[in-house]
Parts: structure tokens; sequence; C-alpha cells
């Protein structure tokens, strides 16, 4: 599924779970790892006359923006999967992730086609979920990147274990895949817009989007992910920037102003889930004015005083009710502020919204019920 820039950020506040005994000193975004793709006996992609290797040019952009990050943020710990010339198994790259306790997981990628008469050209953002629409272009073009960066499974001893059953050549395995949730959809979808404006600026022409993807490093990593095609070394245009320094570390440069863009809204929104939280500890009212409420009451259209909804999203952006994101659900709308909060499963009685809940959170692993009671907006405990 392809997204239009109809989201440039969200607040992570409302799907990120807090205990109330979080530290404070352990709040906001303190390490990320990059992951330059491929590797050792891993090229990657090659161009045509041999002389230039994805594995390469992604090892040298990932150097750049860890010198970035780390050189404007001294607190974050900034790790990279590989800072050589070695082959690292795609679980590893994400379990090495898991284990450094990441809050972003960057995976760096050149993109190829093979045999093509004009030469696709520009970049693209994936994110982990599955691809819904067999008929569009689109869909062939995620399958066609996305077996593309899964066949390095085959390299690795013993894949159909490691994988539980993976194949990159079977089809089976790719419903599977995208039968697959992922906990951080939401969070990935605010950086990869992020970096979907910020590479506007060059040195690539074309921008071919934010796709949804099965990329077996994404659907192992347990943070927010994304995984970038950063140009085509198949297109001569695209090959000549990739081989130039300059347009090296304009990507980088790109990349790092995305980070900084995610890092701040990270770390705000942490800072306002925690108050939230201690908030509710002392009884104290939570989250609403009176005017928020009415216009929830008036965005649900219930003249009941206690309604029940599932909050799915909070955004900057008024998206339309038939967006994508929303799976196909009827979908209500509040304004807060700056922000607009999106409902579903709205119901009067609790149980009702508690079975709705349930089965929403199957697909929204983040969202969370709401009680409007009284003015005031409570998180029902399931």
């Amino acid at each position: 599924m392809k997204f239009k820039s109809n989201i440039f950020c969200a607040v992570i506040a409302a799907t990120i779970s807090l205990s109330a005994s979080v530290n404070a000193q352990t709040l906001g975004l303190k390490t990320v790892v990059i992951d330059p793709g491929h590797g050792g006996k891993d090229a990657g992609a090659v161009s045509a006359d041999k002389k230039t290797m994805e594995k390469s040019i992604v090892l040298d952009i990932s150097k750049k923006l860890r010198d970035k990050i780390s050189s404007a943020y001294p607190g974050v710990k900034v790790l990279m999967t590989r800072d050589d010339d070695s082959f690292v198994e795609l679980n590893n790259r994400a379990r090495f992730a898991t284990n450094n306790n990441a809050d972003l997981f960057i995976s760096v990628h050149i993109n190829s086609v093979d045999g093509k008469r004009t030469a696709p050209n520009g970049y693209s953002v994936h994110i982990l979920g599955p691809s819904n629409d067999k008929n569009k272009d689109t869909y062939a073009f995620n399958m066609e990147v996305c077996k593309k960066e899964n066949e390095v499974i085959m390299l690795e001893e013993d894949y159909s274990t490691t994988y539980q059953g993976f194949d990159p050549n079977n089809p089976e395995s790719d419903i599977y895949l995208r039968l697959m949730a992922n906990s951080y959809r939401e969070q990935s979808l605010i950086f990869a817009q992020l970096v979907d404006d910020k590479m506007k600026k060059g040195p690539f022409t074309k921008d071919n989007g934010i796709y949804q993807n099965n990329f077996a490093v994404l659907r192992l990593a347990s943070m927010p992910a994304v995984l970038l095609e950063l140009g085509f070394i198949s297109n001569p245009n695209d090959l000549t920037q990739l081989r130039k320094e300059s347009a090296r570390n304009n990507i980088a440069q790109n990349l790092f102003e995305a980070f900084c863009e995610y890092k701040s809204f990270y770390d705000e929104s942490v800072g306002a889930v925690k108050e939230k939280a201690q908030r509710t500890e002392n009884n104290d009212n939570v989250q609403s004015a009176t005017s928020e409420v009415q216009e929830t009451r008036s965005a649900f259209s219930l003249d009941e005083s206690c309604i029940y909804a599932t909050q799915v999203l909070a955004s900057s952006k008024d998206m339309k009710p038939d967006d994508p994101y929303f799976l196909g659900y009827t979908c209500k709308k509040m304004k807060s502020g700056k922000l607009y909060k999106y409902y579903i499963g709205i119901s009067t009685d609790l149980e009702e919204a508690k079975k709705f809940s349930r089965d929403i959170r199957k697909k929204y692993p983040d969202a969370f019920l709401v009680k409007i009671e009284n003015d005031m907006a409570l998180r029902v405990n399931q």
C-alpha cells in the first residue's frame, strides 16, 4: 500500500506504552541502529559495469549518517550492524537492534531492476505490512523489491529453521509474512514520512513513495523500523549520483534531518505520556477539557453521556475517513488543539466496545479503548 503525503507527524504518545514506574532518565530516543544492507559475500545490487556494489555505497552512507547523529546528539547511542565489509545474516541484524534496546532501526539499501528497457529511478521508503492490491502496479513494484531484498536469506545456512520455514521463493511464505502484525507500524510510518519529505531535496529526481512490504529484516525488528531504497544502481543517472561523494553526503544529510525531527517528536511525546500517567495516578483530570469532549460528542453524533471508542491514531493532519490507514473501518475524528484523534469501534455499550477493541487491536496492536464521560476522556483497562 502506497501512502500519499497525508501524514507528516503523529503523536507517538498514543502508541507507546509506559508503566508508572518508568524512570525519567530512560525517556526519549536513546539508541538508533543503522543497518547497511548486504556485505561480505553478499554484494547486493551491482552496476552494469561491475565497478560499483550496493554493499559499499550503503556502508558509506550509513557511516556518514552515524557520524552526523553522533556529533549532534552525544547522548544518543548510534550503532551499526556492520561497519566493514562483513556478511551479517538478516536475523542477526534485527537481533542486534533488539539486544541493544534500539528505539529506531534504519536499514539502508540501493535498488536495482534487471532487463528493463527504461530503467526505473528514484528513492522509496518501506515499512512492514501487507501489500493490499495485487492488481496495481504498486503491488508488483512491492513484490519485486521485496523478493530482491529477501533473497539474501538463501546465502545463510539452515535458513528454513532460522526463519521458521520462510522461503523467499515460496508464495505461502509471502502470505504468512503479510499476515504478521507490526506493533510499531505507526511509529515506523512517521519516520518514513519524514524521510520521504527530506529526500525530495535530492540528489534523486523521483520520489517513488512509501510502501508496506514483507521484508524479513523488518518483520524481525522489535522496534520502529524502515528500509530505504536510495536510488537505482541500474539507472545511469542515479548511478552517477551514487558514485559522487557530495551526493552521498547529501543523502546522509537528508536522513539526518529526518532523524532530528523524529527524535524531537518522539522525545516530546514520551514526555507527554509520562505526565499523563502521573496525573492518572494522582486521580487528577486526564487528557481532555470540556470543549474537547464536546467536540468528541459532536464528531460521534451520540447524545448519550458515556461513549466508548478505540483510538487508533493521533495526527496533525486532517485525514479522510476513507484513508487506507483505517483499513475500511468506519472512522470518526475529533480535534484536540493542533491534533486530530481518530476512533473506530464506537459504541455506548462497554462490552460491545471491548469486543470491537479486541478485534481492532489484532490489526492495530497499539490501539486502546477510551471512555468519554462527564467532560473527561479516560483510557479503559482491558
